[in-house]
């Protein structure tokens, strides 16, 4: 199964679930393996991890039971593997559920652990969170009052649940504040719409992927009609920034959306199971029309893999910056009815066998986020701002200095809202012109050939 631990984990719910990758373990040869590991464990170790199970028990300064205590012996064990190695205990493991249908109760953000402090990744679409200005890298320092360092991501998130309505106070760190902040939000049923999408310009879409969920394969095929319905598409903007991934199968199904073949993505770890690759099948839903792929730090894992695959099969042009370097595959494995653990067990790689993990994808054009401001030029009359001035030769209608400067204020309203967005839109614009020149060279020296 696939899923980003520290990188996706919600508040209000403890993970973000997605399909399995190897499928659920049934458990069936767990007395074999248990006689066959009670064989090689170390005597003397088991007999430390005895004496000071039993310290706990008789001298810690509160009564703890034994079962509490052998969860905690648990959760510690799988903590220490990697930061996306987790215990699920019944409430987690309904919330893994729960949330492929993309709907739980929370704050709608997604955070990491970082230099021992809770760390926003990147708060959700139209949530409290992204409502109330968090942003990607924001430190929460204090919750309710309560420090959060060195406080672990299961233990927050637990904290940070509550009944709907209720509110919760969270003390903000953030880069280029003297001072933390206070921010109060109001926890709320958190609906994620996965996929929305828009038409920017004449022929030319935008399409955002917030998540990754069991449906948005779908979706994006769904949104994409409509997009055609608007008028033949001449260029596609998929936008991955701050997606912290989700479901592998989804992530497949999109790429799919835009290769006629190939393959998508492969895995691989110590056991035979976890060896598994998925390709595309023919039928690209856009016939071919370029595309521009947005990706940030914010984008993780299952984004990854769509930016790579895209980018390996030079389907598309990736913009933006180094995305965030989750490359590890989970697997979810029942230990009973109501509490399983969540295990690393294989990295994933780009088609053309590139490791994501601890690294990233580097985008083709790197574009950072940023605030420009536009000098403008003093006004000038033109041509058809002159009196008696000829009608234009081919009937066209005139372009006072008025409408010029509309359409500059139009253009500045993109740079200042998403330069990101205006610069990758440029980018398919070119990328159809060049096409459409380079197809009229190709019919003239064909038209050439005929005659000669």
């Amino acid at each position: 199964m696939f899923i980003p631990k520290a990188l996706t984990t919600f508040l209000g719910a403890a993970t973000l679930a997605t399909l399995p990758l190897m499928g659920l373990s049934e458990g069936g040869n767990q007395p074999d393996i248990a006689a066959e590991t009670a064989g090689r464990l170390p005597l003397e170790d088991l007999r430390s991890f005895a004496k000071v199970f039993e310290q706990i028990r008789q001298g810690y300064v509160e009564e703890v039971d034994d079962r509490t205590l052998l969860e905690y012996a648990i959760k510690g064990m799988l903590q220490g593997l990697d930061p996306h190695s987790s215990y699920l205990d019944r409430r987690s493991f309904d919330d893994l559920q729960a949330n492929t249908t993309g709907e739980f109760a929370g704050l709608g953000i997604e955070v990491g652990i970082a230099d021992d402090h809770i760390t926003v990744v990147t708060p959700m679409d139209d949530t409290p969170a992204s409502r109330a200005g968090l942003k990607a890298g924001d430190v929460i320092l204090r919750l309710a009052g309560k420090s959060m360092k060195g406080v672990s991501l299961d233990e927050a998130v637990e904290w940070m649940r509550g009944p709907k309505g209720s509110s919760v106070t969270l003390t903000i760190g953030r880069k280029g504040h003297k001072k933390p902040f206070d921010v109060t939000l109001k926890r709320d049923t958190v609906r994620v719409r996965s996929v929305r999408s828009r038409v920017l310009d004449d022929g030319y879409g935008y399409l955002r992927i917030s998540q990754f969920q069991l449906d948005t394969g779908t979706d994006v095929a769904e949104e994409l009609i409509k997009l055609q319905k608007k008028g033949a598409l001449k260029g596609l903007i998929i936008d991955l920034r701050n997606n912290p991934g989700g479901v592998l199968q989804s992530s497949v199904e999109v790429v799919d959306a835009f290769l006629e073949e190939g393959l998508v993505v492969y895995t691989e770890g110590r056991n035979e199971a976890a060896n598994l690759s998925y390709s595309a099948e023919p039928g690209d839903l856009t016939e071919g029309a370029p595309l521009v792929v947005l990706i940030n730090a914010g984008s993780a894992s299952a984004a990854e893999i769509v930016a790579g695959a895209l980018q390996d099969h030079r389907r598309a042009v990736v913009m933006g910056t180094d995305s965030f370097g989750k490359g590890s595959v989970q697997t979810v494995i029942p230990i009973n009815n109501e509490r399983a653990i969540k295990l690393t067990t294989a990295l994933y790689f780009t088609p053309n066998g590139r490791s994501i993990q601890a690294q990233g994808i580097t985008p083709d054009i790197v574009v950072e986020r940023v605030k420009i401001t536009r000098l403008k030029d003093s006004k000038r009359p033109t041509e058809a701002d002159l009196a008696g001035h000829l009608n234009n030769g081919n009937g066209g209608a005139d372009r006072t200095s008025e409408d010029r400067a509309r359409e500059q204020d139009e253009r500045d309203n993109w740079l200042d809202r998403d330069n990101q967005i205006f610069e990758a839109l440029n980018v398919l614009k070119g990328l159809n012109l060049y096409a459409h020149r380079n197809r009229g060279l190709r019919e003239r020296f064909a038209h050439a050939d005929e005659k000669l």
